[in-house]
């Protein structure tokens, strides 16, 4: 949470649920809200303007539109003042976010409903004002035959509900959207449809109009006709073009952002978490999404700690092989690879332990560069030693020739160069075997080891100790310098006994100048 979101953020009185916003921000918040709603009252001018134009009623303009700002402003304002009361007590801190997240969800269905049933009302005293009111100003009103003024009744309402609706919609997409902002809350309720809504959408643009069109084409004839047919193509056009704009901003935008935060996704970026702006299907799947990524945030903070403490290859293989994160038993031709540094002990005797340990880890970086750009996989750190694997879990080509590449750059490496703080040299040892290795998880309920296990990884470790009593660096089984052909020229140090043979083994040394 940035900064300026911080210092938005203070605690009430009673100490229970933090305010989300100012005094100030809450006042313009809420009367974005009401000018939204009573929004109704200026459309209504337009509708009322259009009617006295083609009429030629003006006389009866004042009268009819003091009845829609009365209704549609003064009333409309009362009433839909109170329906924001919850909202403004959560944002205020008075209540907890449990509790406002209901209204908020219900905010355009219940704002709607208010202002169709006073639409209703006032539509129903337009079509009775020639009867309530039978004076000269009224004398040239156009007369209206009741299937006409029952459709009227009915789709001027129909109208504006669902004018209000998508309005109050996309008023609350950015509502939702400032108190994630400031509080990192989500609507998880859902009472709206999509398809209802789409439904609706349709319905008034296209089936009202057309509606009105047919009733007066069975109700009117000869000028009248004329005279309703054009009035009511030009209310309709005039108010399919306000509704499409709003239709879509409350339908399209949602997932226009949801598109956004997929595509930051696909692209690597795991930090993204969007706001739900919609309390449809749409916003259902906002929800969905943000757990998914918080699923693969988390996913990737294992992987990437795991890697940490396995070879992150391994660590990434084991997470993308079966879901349990076991690595069944299995038998492959893999090349051996033992480091260890000669002198160690003595090394440790003389070092603080914090010099030591800074000391040690950039050396074993340096050695584990090699090993991973030439195919090899770390499966243990042993001490000052590592324990690696060409070939075994992952495949590597050419494992045993890799094997080489990868000790010859690693002697190149650590040759000469002095470690840490204390600047200390370290003599790497390498002993490297190939044959059939066993690979697989062992351990015993929840805690689990990657291990390679047989003769071959007991061979690399006996011919690393073996360094020591050749004066070598590096020593190699036959079966290694067999699987490496011609491309290295190999020194022979003939057949040594080695522990845990009963026959003898020949040894071979490469020079890494």
């Amino acid at each position: 949470m940035t900064a300026a979101v911080t210092a938005a953020v203070t605690v009430t009185a009673a100490g229970d649920t933090p305010a989300i916003a100012s005094p100030a921000e809450i006042a313009g918040l809420r009367r974005r809200y009401l000018l939204r709603t009573v929004s109704a009252a200026g459309v209504d001018i337009i509708f009322t303007s259009v009617f006295v134009v083609f009429a030629n009623a003006w006389s009866y303009a004042p009268r009819s539109i003091a009845v829609g700002l009365f209704l549609l402003v003064g009333i409309n304002y009362l009433v839909c003042r109170r329906l924001f009361d919850p909202i403004e007590e959560y944002l205020a801190g008075r209540r907890p976010f449990e509790e406002a997240q209901r209204r908020l969800t219900q905010l355009p269905i219940l704002t709607a409903m208010r202002v169709a049933l006073l639409a209703m009302v006032m539509v129903g005293f337009r079509v009775a004002a020639p009867f309530l009111w039978p004076d000269d100003t009224l004398r040239g009103l156009p007369t209206q035959t009741v299937a006409d003024a029952i459709a009227l009744c009915l789709l001027l309402p129909l109208f504006y509900f669902t004018y209000i609706y998508f309005v109050i919609s996309d008023y609350l997409g950015s509502l939702c959207a400032f108190i994630f902002e400031r509080s990192g809350n989500n609507l998880s309720l859902f009472f709206g449809r999509y398809r209802l809504k789409l439904g609706i959408a349709l319905l008034v643009i296209s089936l009202a109009p057309m509606t009105a069109v047919i009733i007066d084409l069975f109700s009117y004839e000869g000028v009248k006709l004329q005279f309703e047919i054009a009035t009511d193509v030009a209310i309709s056009l005039m108010g399919v073009v306000v509704s499409i704009y709003f239709i879509g901003r409350s339908l399209l935008r949602p997932i226009r952002i949801l598109s956004r935060a997929m595509s930051a996704v696909t692209g690597g970026d795991m930090s993204v978490r969007v706001p739900v702006t919609s309390n449809d299907e749409v916003g259902e799947l906002t929800g969905q999404f943000n757990t998914m990524v918080d699923g693969l945030r988390e996913r990737e903070r294992i992987r990437e700690t795991f890697g940490r403490y396995v070879d992150e290859s391994v660590a990434s293989t084991i997470l993308q092989r079966g879901g349990d994160g076991v690595l069944a038993g299995e038998t492959r031709e893999a090349t051996i690879l033992f480091t260890d540094v000669s002198g160690f002990t003595t090394i440790a005797e003389t070092l603080p332990p914090d010099h030591l340990i800074g000391a040690l880890n950039e050396y074993l970086e340096t050695v584990l560069a090699p090993i991973r750009a030439h195919g090899g996989v770390v499966n243990t750190f042993i001490g000052d030693g590592l324990f690696a694997s060409f070939n075994m879990p992952l495949a590597c080509p050419g494992h045993a020739a890799a094997a080489i590449r990868a000790s010859v750059d690693i002697q190149r490496a650590v040759t000469g160069r002095l470690f840490g703080e204390a600047r200390v040299p370290f003599v790497t040892r390498i002993g490297i075997s190939t044959g059939a290795v066993i690979g697989g998880s062992v351990g015993a309920g929840q805690r689990l080891s990657f291990t390679l296990l047989g003769d071959t990884v007991n061979l690399a470790a006996r011919l690393e100790k073996l360094n020591k009593d050749h004066g070598t660096s590096i020593l190699l089984s036959e079966t290694t310098r067999a699987g490496c052909g011609t491309e290295f020229v190999f020194k022979p140090l003939g057949s040594t006994a080695v522990r845990g043979r009963s026959a003898s083994l020949a040894i071979f040394t490469i020079d890494t100048v």
